[in-house]
């Protein structure tokens, strides 16, 4: 990735096989808030959807450490090797945002 990395443009080329399970984590996300969205219009048990929503939730927690992960290996990892130091600072800024 080096002068291209993804800290440097907003889109970036990512692995086939990384590409290809963060869209299936995303498929099953879509699936599960289709699936909330029903319990609402169906009128479930409040409970029961709390408790999906909490399955939702932690399907996305798990989506972005994978994605935090791939980005660590490949972007910073690139943007270190090539002396740019900075890209800590933003990762550390990064981490803080989502632990909002």
């Amino acid at each position: 990735m080096n002068e291209s990395s993804c800290c440097r443009k907003k889109a970036v080329p990512r692995d086939e096989a990384v590409r290809k399970a963060l869209i299936h984590r995303l498929n099953r996300i879509e699936g599960q808030i289709r699936g909330v969205r029903g319990m609402v219009e169906n009128e479930i048990y409040c409970n029961d959807i709390l408790i999906q929503c909490a399955a939702v939730s932690a399907a996305l927690n798990a989506f972005q450490r994978e994605l935090l992960a791939d980005h660590i290996r490949s972007c910073v990892a690139d943007e270190l090797r090539a002396g740019k130091d900075e890209v800590v600072d933003e990762l550390l800024e990064t981490i803080q945002k989502m632990m909002r």
